[in-house]
């Protein structure tokens, strides 16, 4: 089995600016303040993405929708936090947004921690 690492290029630039983010903003901000600044990070950087887009959760219900806040490249997504900790649930939301869009790497970023870890969340078949 080869031990590949998802969509690898992408990811390094994309947490380069992550990291400034962090960086410049600091640990108290709200989320919106992370994502216009994110936003102008990836225009600067002539990365395609989109910016709270919506999502069909098919298996609940054809009706309903969740917003992922950015969609890089047609590839990978990234949910913005900014509390005290991710949990379960912002994980399990994570993987509904991958199976909906068919997506196969989200990254959940929590900018209230000392020191950023953004989450691989990977989209297994099933």
């Amino acid at each position: 089995m080869e031990n590949k690492i998802i969509l690898k290029e992408l990811c390094y630039k994309v947490n380069g600016l992550l990291f400034k983010t962090h960086n410049e903003l600091g640990r108290c901000c709200r989320e919106k303040q992370y994502g216009d600044f994110l936003e102008e990070l990836l225009t600067r950087e002539n990365i395609a993405f989109e910016r709270e887009k919506q999502l069909p959760i098919k298996e609940i219900d054809n009706q309903r929708t969740n917003v992922v806040d950015f969609i890089i490249d047609n590839m990978l997504l990234i949910d913005l936090k900014a509390k005290s900790m991710v949990t379960k649930d912002d994980y399990y939301q994570m993987q509904r947004y991958l199976k909906a869009g068919n997506y196969k790497l989200g990254l959940i970023v929590n900018f209230r921690n000392l020191h950023l870890k953004p989450i691989r969340v990977i989209k297994y078949n099933s």
